[in-house]
């Protein structure tokens, strides 16, 4: 299966980060407040997966992929990098809030778009 490589964006942070679909965890989460988007749509269709608005349908960790969120640098940007979830901040933020010992690079990358997405 196909793997997608997602960077940074200009004033953003981390690693690059590799996300696949492994076992059960193929799916791509949303948890931005406004619906699927683009990002994760993009990286679903690379890996053959599936994109979930994650407040609408709640998906359990073990089919987790990776995380996008929009957080401005509080709860969930660590939230997730805490339980070991590759997450992807639309918003440009590194380390901050409560969590953000766990926000490590090869776990967490900021500021992605659509454009940051590439097969790898």
């Amino acid at each position: 299966m196909a793997k997608a490589i997602v960077t940074k964006a200009h004033g953003g942070w981390g690693t690059p980060l590799e996300i696949e679909a492994e076992g059960k965890k193929k799916k791509v989460v949303c948890m931005t407040g406004i619906g699927i988007h683009p990002i994760a749509v993009k990286i679903a269709e690379i890996i053959g997966g599936e994109a979930v608005d994650g407040f609408r349908k709640p998906v359990p960790d073990a089919e987790t992929a990776c995380v996008i969120v929009n957080c401005g640098g509080s709860l969930r940007l660590g939230m997730f990098p805490k339980k070991n979830i590759k997450t992807i901040n639309l918003n440009p933020i590194g380390p901050s809030g409560p969590f953000a010992a766990f926000v490590k690079e090869g776990l967490y990358v900021s500021g992605s778009g659509p454009d940051n997405v590439t097969e790898g």
